[in-house]
Formats: C-alpha cells, structure tokens, sequence
C-alpha cells in the first residue's frame, strides 16, 4: 500500500460521516447511495430535489479534490472491459438484494447498530476479499 495517505483518509471519514449525519438530521434520511440514485428513476414530486443536491455534491466533491491534488487516479489499461461490465451488474444486483450499498448499511446502518446492516457489510467485505483473490490469484489478471 503505497499510496496509502492516513491523514486524507481520516479527513474523508469525517466529511463522510458529518455529511450522513447532516442528511439525516435535516431531511430524515438516511445517505444509502444505491438508493438515493435509485429511486431519482422513480420520479416522485417533492422527492428529487434533496436527491439531485446530493449527488452533485458527490461529484462536485470528488472534482473539487481534484482540482486542488492535481493527483488524478490512472486506471488500469490491462483490465478486460467485459469484467469491469460484469462487476458493475453484479454490484448493482447485490445491493438490490442486501436492500442498500456499503454507504447505506456500512456507514448509517452500523451507525444505529443494525444487526442487519452489521450482516450486509460482512458479507460486502468478505465478497471483497474472495473476489480479489480469485482475480489476481487465480485468474491472474492486474
């Protein structure tokens, strides 16, 4: 782990947690990524608004960083496009299942010790680990 910067990593901890918080506090809602961006689809009036400004500023948050480390992540040229495809179905299809994405139960669902949140984030990080095993190990691809 080389790049591994422990104050940037504690500072985005914060802001993650302040901004759950924040969510929480002033609209009653929890910051569960999947199913804000999910239910935009829905189209419920009155229900967009809050969605919209939050995930601007997730990504008006990532441009800003950015724009002041000049440090932009490279992606990997020799990673199969296909797998990258599957990845992102499989991902959607598991936080269709667990009911959220590790924002939802990995930050607010453990935040408010839900044993279910507890059991969804397990089993996302252990999923994690076999699958990046089985891919640089024994597929041996990155």
């Amino acid at each position: 782990m080389h790049s591994f910067t422990p104050i940037s990593a504690l500072l985005g901890g914060i802001l993650i947690g302040v901004s759950a918080l924040l969510l929480f506090w002033l609209n009653g809602r929890l910051a569960g990524i999947s199913s804000i961006s999910g239910k935009l689809l829905v189209l419920n009036k009155g229900d967009i608004a809050w969605r919209v400004v939050f995930l601007a500023g997730l990504i008006g948050g990532t441009a800003l960083y950015y724009a002041f480390n000049h440090s932009i992540p490279v992606a990997r040229a020799n990673f199969p496009p296909a797998l990258l495809i599957i990845s992102g179905l499989l991902i959607g299809f598991g936080t269709a299942q667990a009911n959220g994405c590790t924002s939802g139960h990995g930050v607010c669902g453990l935040a408010r010790f839900s044993l279910r949140s507890f059991a969804a984030t397990l089993t996302f990080l252990v999923t994690g680990i076999i699958t990046t095993y089985i891919i640089r190990h024994v597929f041996n691809i990155y």
